[in-house]
């Protein structure tokens, strides 16, 4: 058992009886697709994060946008572990250089992307906002912790 076991209960029934009522969720992860995935990344997810992924499903679920799916189950939609590879390759050595650990979870479309800095241990939840033009002011505090993130998705708070 562990401390995200309640939580992890209430995002799942909130994702049935959400936006996706009518649609099917991506099957969950095994563990052996959660290992190779943060071997491609070259750092751990967030323990939450893992778990949301193992057993509720591999996207296709969150607030609004819904989550990106961690790795591609059938080569269709962006994927998390790709786009941080991507975003970490294309700013590389430039003031746009994507800050390592912090993997985007979330599109929210016109480029903003909801993040989750995995090298903390409250798994902060960031948004990039790259449209001001400024990599300086392109970063903004979504949340302090992604439980707290998830929180507000499954009590309509957010």
């Amino acid at each position: 058992m562990s401390e995200y076991d309640t939580l992890l209960t209430q995002i799942a029934e909130h994702a049935r009886h959400g936006g996706r009522a009518n649609e099917p969720m991506p099957d969950p992860l095994l563990q052996t697709a959660i290992d190779e995935a943060e071997r491609r990344l070259g750092f751990r997810l967030h323990p939450l994060l893992a778990a949301a992924y193992r057993t509720i499903s591999n996207g296709g679920f969150g607030p609004d946008y819904e989550l990106l799916g961690l790795i591609s189950n059938d080569g269709n939609g962006q994927q998390a572990v790709d786009a941080y590879l991507e975003l970490r390759t294309t700013g590389a050595g430039t003031k746009w250089a994507w800050p390592e650990g912090v993997l985007p979870i979330m599109d929210w479309g016109c480029g903003m992307l909801a993040c989750v800095d995995c090298r903390s241990d409250e798994g902060t939840v960031l948004l990039f906002e790259p449209n001001p033009g400024d990599p300086d002011l392109a970063w903004y505090l979504d949340s302090p912790t992604l439980p707290a993130w998830f929180e507000h998705y499954v009590n309509d708070t957010g």
